[in-house]
């Protein structure tokens, strides 16, 4: 007998579709955006999947006829984007027919656990790469028992779907197999979308999001974890999820109290956590589903991910009045996400250069609950659990999953607020152990519970929640929004200068007063020691470079290129270049002595 995970054999069929109007144009701000992404990033990571069940008693020729029907229906499965070799695609091509492949795979007999091997399956499928230029988008595999289909395993690119359209297509094809007839699509097609996008008043948006986004990483915490622990630009991190009743009921209670939407009153929840947790003063969230709250885009077979970027100052006496802020917040995040991402590195690349941090996309927070109801079962790596949203579910069940590579510190995928609250969590096991972000999660429960009841000052969330803010040890400081450590700076700074000696010392602005943990100007020179300098001060690094030929501006661009995967680095605000280090290399004062050979900010742009 064969083994259940084996098909017994497999065959290909290639089915044919005609439909439809045959177009071009450009391609929309959010298929450039995945375009980016598919080009730069491995397969398995970038790639999307799916596993749609079939109902009992579906014939193959239902399931095919289905799958052909949602082709000719929807233009972006019928879309390729030629190119010329070695740039990005500007154009996409909708075709009027063609052709695509179903492979069954026929099995004797299945696993219990039909949905895992389903769910394999398609992961498997997201590891090649899908060839823009030709490549039909879904790479579909038929599981069937004894030639009774029984499950649809997919790999989805990324250039036309995204997990919302994924969503939309599985409900379209379940409607079909039951013999429904679907009305015509009420949401933009992805040409008529760039259409819009290139209009006086799609730029005017695309330009204001700019503006926004670039005031933020001007401004707020360019990581939000800048800590010991955090490194790496790519983390491998496992899934938690959480399903609970209990934390439902606190969340419908919450919004009773106060009058607010379940959605903002988890998203003020998580904020609140995540900024007490890392010792922030903002909240700075990445929200990718923002662009299907638009009613023209909310059921679009299309790839919409492009991030609202929500920035939320915590510097607030209580829950409730943060609470008061969210939503304004949010709004004004989801309002400015339609993009052109190429210009948004753009202004990203500059802003690095000129502020001497690195934006890093820590926190990214991906609310599916309130968009169409298939939306929920998926996550950004495949299906959500089963029965997610069952009344009889557990009071609260955190259970472990696969690990996956992701660019960011902490995702979060809400899947249902009700009558469970179902989410699942990817935390960078760097920084949360697998008992801290089972804490972090329970700690939310436990501050949904406590605003249930009552307004919750700020303040108490340590005894609230049961988190702690990040231990980071005297040596590390806030300069300019951001986490840092002199010390860290310095020994960054040295490898990228070819290991000259370095000293790097936190200064405040002249005729300021010292804060309340900087005991004389003096300390705060020496030592470097206090965790509150305020905005606006900057740090200065000192170099003895010999008779190596050295400008803060070559100083600089070293730094800039050491900065990706090392958040807890921050680039001086002033080098100040010397010969020879001092006997004491470790006071500050010691170096103020030396013959000064140059110094600058090093932003200079190479002519």
């Amino acid at each position: 007998m064969s083994s259940p995970r084996r098909p017994a054999s497999t065959h290909v069929l290639t089915v044919t579709y005609a439909g439809g109007e045959e177009r071009r144009g450009p391609v929309t701000m959010g298929q450039a955006n995945m375009i980016r992404c598919m080009l730069r990033d491995e397969p398995a990571h970038i790639n999307i999947h799916d596993v749609w069940p079939v109902p009992a008693g579906t014939r193959t020729d239902a399931v095919v006829e289905a799958l052909r029907s949602l082709v000719v229906r929807h233009e972006a499965l019928r879309t390729t984007f030629p190119h010329a070799p070695g740039g990005p695609p500007r154009e996409q091509a909708v075709a009027s027919g063609g052709r695509f492949a179903v492979t069954v795979l026929d099995h004797a007999e299945l696993p219990d656990d039909v949905l895992g091997y389903a769910e394999s399956l398609a992961r498997r499928a997201r590891e090649e790469p899908f060839h823009l230029d030709r490549d039909f988008p879904l790479r579909i595999r038929l599981l069937t028992r004894a030639g009774a289909p029984v499950s649809v395993a997919m790999a989805a690119s990324h250039a036309v779907t995204d997990a919302g359209a994924l969503a939309v297509l599985k409900e379209e094809w379940l409607a079909l197999l039951a013999g429904e007839e679907l009305g015509p699509p009420a949401s933009l097609t992805p040409l008529e979308l760039a259409a819009e996008e290139a209009s006086p008043a799609g730029l005017r948006t695309s330009e204001a999001s700019l503006r926004h986004w670039e005031r933020i990483i001007r401004t707020g915490p360019p990581a939000m974890f800048a800590e010991p622990g955090a490194q790496g630009a790519e983390v491998r991190t496992p899934l938690l999820t959480l399903r609970s009743r209990r934390a439902a009921r606190a969340l419908a209670r919450v919004a009773a109290r106060t009058g607010a939407l379940p959605s903002t009153v988890l998203l003020t929840a998580w904020c609140a956590l995540v900024a007490h947790r890392a010792g922030q003063d903002a909240c700075v969230v990445a929200a990718p589903t923002s662009n299907r709250y638009h009613p023209r885009l909310a059921r679009s077979v299309n790839t919409l991910s492009q991030d609202a970027l929500l920035s939320l100052d915590v510097r607030v006496p209580s829950f409730d009045a943060l609470l008061k802020k969210a939503w304004g917040a949010a709004l004004n995040a989801y309002r400015h996400s339609r993009f052109d991402a190429l210009r948004l590195w753009e202004v990203i690349d500059e802003a690095t250069f000129e502020r001497g941090s690195r934006f890093a996309r820590d926190v990214v927070f991906n609310d599916v609950s309130t968009l169409p109801p298939t939306v929920a079962s998926l996550t950004a790596d495949g299906p959500g659990e089963p029965g997610a949203a069952d009344p009889d579910g557990p009071e609260l069940e955190l259970a472990w999953g696969p690990e996956q590579v992701l660019p960011t510190r902490l995702l979060t995928f809400v899947h249902a607020t009700g009558p469970l609250l179902h989410l699942g969590l990817w935390a960078d096991p760097g920084l949360f152990g697998r008992a801290e972000a089972e804490g972090l999660l329970t700690g939310l429960v436990r501050l949904l519970e406590a605003a249930a009841a009552q307004d919750v000052p700020l303040a108490s969330l340590t005894a609230a929640t049961g988190v702690r803010p990040a231990e980071r040890g005297h040596r590390w400081l806030r300069v300019d929004g951001s986490w840092t450590s002199p010390p860290l700076v310095a020994a960054t700074l040295s490898r990228a200068l070819d290991g000259l000696p370095v000293h790097v010392t936190a200064d405040a602005p002249a005729g300021s007063a010292p804060t309340e943990n900087a005991r004389t100007e003096n300390d705060r020179r020496e030592n470097a020691l206090t965790d509150d300098i305020p905005a606006g001060n900057a740090l200065t690094a000192y170099i003895a470079a010999g008779d190596t030929p050295l400008t803060p501006a070559r100083a600089h661009a070293a730094l800039m290129d050491a900065l990706p995967g090392r958040p807890g680095v921050l680039a001086p605000g002033r080098y100040v270049i010397v010969r020879h280090p001092p006997a004491e290399a470790d006071r500050t004062s010691a170096w103020l002595h030396r013959q000064i050979l140059g110094e600058g900010t090093g932003r200079q742009r190479p002519m």
